[in-house]
């Protein structure tokens, strides 16, 4: 559910110019659409609660009566694309060959996306094991986007990444979500298809995208079409 500054100042209890000071200082979360910001009420609840800024429960009340709804993932993975033979030697060079090929705004800089993935991998590798890397910020990537989409990318040659069962990766999964909860329910999905030992034997032969497409679409059927709304924050 997205709110306007004027109802974020109500539910918080201040005027509209402490809701854009906290914005602009303490990282309230917003995003700007047609020059104008929009918050998101999950978001806002959250932010108040970790920085003990009182607000009102109706804003959560409000958020749980109109959920966000995500696509499912083959849906996602089809806007933000599956490519194949993607290049790359090492972590960072094959970090930089996906953020290349991300389906961007024009306004995005790649190059300062792709200093702070890097300073991600430095604390910590993005690799879950079995050769699959999810690479993100510490924060969600939050972009001006009007949909959340996954790229999926499956490199010519696996490399070392430093994953948690040593294996090198080949395949790097790419989330982009315009909110902090688009992101979980993303990862949620992710999270549930990668369980799957054919998924995963596809990708680890460099399937073609729709043969790849097409498990994850039968992995959907079985299920009831969707997942559990995250409350929790990402790591």
């Amino acid at each position: 559910m997205h709110i306007s500054v004027r109802q974020a100042a109500t539910y918080l209890g201040v005027d509209e110019t402490t809701v854009r000071r906290w914005v602009r200082d303490r990282d309230l979360p917003a995003h700007r659409v047609n020059e104008r910001l929009h918050l998101n009420a999950i978001e806002v609840w959250e932010w108040a609660v970790a920085h003990g800024v009182p607000a009102s429960r109706k804003l959560l009340e409000e958020a749980q009566r109109a959920p966000e709804v995500t696509p499912p993932l083959s849906q996602l993975l089809e806007a933000g694309g599956l490519r194949t033979d993607v290049g790359g030697d090492t972590k960072s060079a094959a970090l930089a060959a996906v953020v290349e090929l991300l389906p961007l705004p024009p306004d995005v800089d790649r190059r300062f996306l792709l200093s702070v993935l890097d300073a991600r991998e430095a604390m910590g590798s993005s690799g879950i094991g079995d050769g699959i890397a999810i690479p993100h910020v510490r924060n969600p990537i939050l972009l001006h986007v009007e949909r959340a989409f996954v790229s999926l990318c499956l490199l010519r040659h696996p490399v070392e990444f430093g994953a948690i069962d040593g294996k090198p990766v080949h395949a790097l999964f790419f989330v982009v979500a315009p909110t902090i909860p688009s992101h979980l329910h993303v990862l949620a999905q992710l999270g549930f298809v990668l369980r799957d030992p054919t998924l995963r034997q596809l990708l680890n032969a460099r399937a073609g995208a729709d043969e790849i497409l097409a498990r994850i679409r039968a992995l959907e059927v079985r299920t009831t079409g969707s997942f559990p709304a995250p409350t929790g924050r990402t790591p």
